[in-house]
């Protein structure tokens, strides 16, 4: 699990395809401290296991599922991508819970300037606006954000500057895509209240503040 608090940008050094896969060689400074094989390192909202590394890089294999589903297939070395290391126990929610697993991917289509904020505009398919939530999180590229606005077509976001410091948000231009994780809990919400077994009772856990 993530919290869509970037710790870092890195750079896709190689791109090895491998027909419908990849391997990916990426270099970074902070998430290589501590690094072990088999960690995971969510990179640009994708979470992806490390399989090798050195003191400036790491390396991960892609599999054809994710390659398709999300905006891998586009990057190029000397593209940058946000990383975030798995949370630990120990550590602060400061965004919210991001399971690496993207939905799919939503189109920029504006950028807006809004004194020290950036709004972004992202297009997107109805299985994955059904669950924007005016107010709710979302995260884009792994960037945990909060939703402006959202209507049938799209939705908006609004980045501060520390966030536009430390991520890739500000080398993106309209027309671009990004990858989408939409927030987990109101999937398990919904999973559980279509089971045709056993119905949740909402309004019960709502009054007992489980939700």
């Amino acid at each position: 699990m993530f919290t869509g608090i970037i710790e870092e940008i890195g750079i896709i050094k190689s791109i090895r395809a491998g027909g419908r896969s990849a391997r990916v060689v990426i270099s970074a400074v902070k998430v290589l401290e501590g690094l072990k094989i088999g960690d995971s390192i969510n990179t640009d909202g994708i979470c992806l296991t490390v399989t090798e590394f050195s003191p400036t890089s790491f390396t991960m294999d892609v599999m054809p599922e994710t390659m398709l589903r999300s905006t891998f297939g586009k990057l190029k070395p000397g593209n940058s991508v946000n990383l975030e290391r798995a949370l630990r126990l120990s550590d602060r929610l400061g965004g919210h819970i991001v399971s690496g697993h993207i939905d799919g991917t939503g189109d920029l289509t504006r950028i807006r300037k809004d004194e020290n904020a950036v709004w972004l505009t992202i297009a997107a398919e109805e299985p994955i606006l059904r669950y924007i939530v005016e107010k709710g999180s979302v995260a884009i590229d792994g960037i945990s954000l909060t939703i402006v606005k959202v209507d049938r077509q799209a939705f908006v976001v609004s980045v501060i500057p520390h966030t536009q410091a430390v991520t890739t948000v500000l080398t993106k231009k309209t027309g671009d895509a990004v990858n989408i994780e939409c927030d987990i809990i109101g999937k398990y919400i919904e999973k559980l209240r279509s089971s045709g077994k056993k119905k949740i009772d909402i309004d019960y856990l709502a009054q007992n503040e489980f939700i």
